[in-house]
């Protein structure tokens, strides 16, 4: 008993120490927690990033049935390709002057309601889609609108949305950036404008039998056709201008009955310049600040 009653502080006294130990210790882990939180907040958080356009070409564990096998895949034939070559002139020729093609390409957000043959618009498109992409899985699906009464819709979701970008989401500073290129959430050209396209990129593919094909980089694919496909509009003499409609893309993509794998990537209103079309009076980076040399 004597014992008992000597070792009983010291066992209280070493179960406070304990105690003590594990709470400082929580307590220092919800704090790193938070500071990373914190951290993440205030220098990670991009609003202009939309959530559905993280690109993730992982496979999840659950529901691998459901994916095609890629040892199912047949083995592609490899052909001769032998592109034309031409005399070092010539090719100098051909850099300047594509060079100066696609050095008067501008962002026009005045655009005429004349209208453009569909031939023309199918033309860019195919030009588009002979962009590389991940394994060749051409992930991209350009959404061509023309009808009127859709063409109005798009605009009052696009509107509602960028108003409260603009007046909440956006912050002052990028508000007061995009001050000199005199835009605003009011998009009349998606009204006026032809056509417009909308490209998705497809984040894994849909086969005949049901199966999912996974798409490797399919946001970097489909933005390199979005690049090919301004050169192609630029080529025939049309303009756009590059809309990336914020917290718009699951209200499109329902509007538009385009699949659950597709996600909205890009919005081109497309036509000729208007008459009395501006744009801002800009200037480009000159070669040496945007290449190096080694």
């Amino acid at each position: 008993m004597v014992l008992l009653s000597v070792l009983t502080p010291v066992l209280a006294l070493i179960l406070c120490l304990v105690l003590g130990f594990m709470l400082v210790k929580s307590r220092g882990t919800d704090a790193t927690s938070t500071e990373q939180n914190k951290g993440a907040t205030k220098g990670d958080f991009r609003p202009w990033v939309d959530q559905d356009l993280q690109d993730d070409t992982e496979i999840a564990a659950e529901g691998e049935d459901d994916w095609v096998d890629s040892r199912e895949v047949e083995d592609l034939a490899h052909v001769p390709y032998s592109p034309p070559r031409y005399p070092e002139e010539t090719m100098r020729q051909r850099s300047k002057d594509f060079y100066t093609l696609m050095n008067q390409r501008r962002s026009v957000r005045f655009i005429s309601p004349e209208p453009v043959p569909r031939q023309i618009i199918d033309d860019v498109i195919l030009t588009a889609g002979t962009a590389p992409s991940g394994a060749h899985t051409e992930p991209w699906t350009f959404v061509v609108v023309s009808d009127q009464e859709m063409k109005s819709q798009i605009r009052n979701i696009v509107e509602e949305e960028e108003e409260v970008n603009y007046r909440q989401r956006m912050g002052d500073k990028w508000v007061h950036d995009l001050a000199k290129l005199r835009t605003n959430w009011i998009k009349e050209y998606l009204d006026v404008a032809p056509y417009l396209i909308l490209i998705f990129k497809q984040t894994y593919g849909i086969l005949p039998n049901g199966k999912k094909k996974t798409h490797y980089y399919n946001e970097i694919s489909v933005s390199i056709s979005c690049g090919m496909l301004l050169a192609a509009l630029q080529n025939v003499g049309l303009v756009t201008v590059t809309s990336t409609p914020l917290n718009c893309g699951p209200q499109l993509r329902l509007l538009l009955k385009r699949p659950a794998n597709e996600k909205l990537l890009l919005l081109l209103p497309v036509g000729y310049p208007a008459a009395d079309a501006t744009v801002p009076d800009l200037k480009r980076k000159s070669l040496n600040e945007i290449m190096v040399h080694i």
